[in-house]
């Protein structure tokens, strides 16, 4: 019987949120590039995603990719909940909401190359 510590525990539920809201912005992705999708099939499947994020405990982040990108669902969702969300408001923000999804992935691939004791040493060799 393997007894997990409480750290072992929040690492996991840590990492499961994270994989949950990955998961989101890969969907969002694909749909907003997705031309043959309506605002009906967006509205259900973002909806259902976030539910299940939601079901999770929430996590707080320091890391600004994480944060951004939590952010950046809130807003998506309360955007699909508006009433008014139909194909015209879909087709409007289709554009716009992939550019800001490319922002985030730059961001994350930003943080994978370099970190911060690296850099400096590079610069003081120049």
């Amino acid at each position: 019987m393997a007894k997990y510590t409480q750290k072992q525990i929040d690492k996991y539920n840590r990492q499961k949120y994270i994989s949950e809201m990955e998961k989101i912005s890969k969907n969002l992705f694909r749909m907003f590039r997705d031309k043959n999708v309506n605002s009906n099939e967006f509205k259900t499947k973002i909806l259902l995603l976030v539910s299940k994020l939601k079901e999770r405990d929430e996590i707080r982040f320091d890391g600004e990719y994480h944060k951004k990108l939590k952010e950046y669902i809130n807003q998506i969702n309360s955007k699909v909940e508006n009433q008014e969300f139909d194909d015209i408001i879909f087709d409007e923000i289709r554009d716009v909401e992939m550019s800001n999804l490319n922002r985030l992935q730059k961001l994350k691939n930003n943080n994978n190359y370099k970190k911060d004791k690296h850099k400096s040493k590079a610069s003081n060799e120049d």
